[in-house]
């Protein structure tokens, strides 16, 4: 446990297997944590590996890294409608849809959700600019996962 103050030790054993674990499963991202620490390693196309390690939240900052850890819970999160496969480019070698930092308009399409080889395009339905892309292309989604933040 670290120190306050002082730079958290990373377990480079856990961080590999938990990357490994993700590699077996097909998963973009895990998370593994105690009261004292947290560590999520995710992978895929949009970004490099992230590793982070964090001390446990205080009880103020608890509702704010709620909302951090589960961006379900975010009121500009876009979930997904449907079961099915997230594609954030109309085509392989195409540009994405939107990338973070655009900023989006009110039935822009987000991403295409492939579910029994139809297409749906899931449609944008406030406008604003995207802080968060939750999914990487061509990854599998769950009804109501988060696909991206729209603020």
């Amino acid at each position: 446990m670290p120190r306050e103050g002082s730079k958290p030790q990373i377990d480079s054993a856990l961080v590999h297997q938990l990357a490994q674990l993700l590699d077996e499963t097909g998963l973009t991202e895990i998370e593994y944590g105690t009261q004292e620490w947290h560590l999520r390693v995710a992978k895929g196309s949009l970004a490099p590996a992230a590793f982070a390690a964090v001390a446990a939240p205080s009880a103020p900052a608890a509702a704010i890294a709620a909302v951090e850890n589960d961006p379900a819970k975010h009121p500009g999160a876009v979930l997904s409608p449907m079961v099915g496969v997230a594609y954030i480019r109309p085509e392989p070698d195409a540009a994405p849809f939107i990338q973070v930092g655009d900023e989006v308009r009110v039935g822009q399409t987000l991403v295409l959700i492939e579910a029994m080889k139809v297409f749906n395009p899931i449609k944008c339905v406030r406008a604003g600019k995207v802080t968060r892309v939750l999914v990487a292309n061509g990854a599998p989604v769950e009804y109501g996962e988060p696909l991206l933040i729209v603020e």
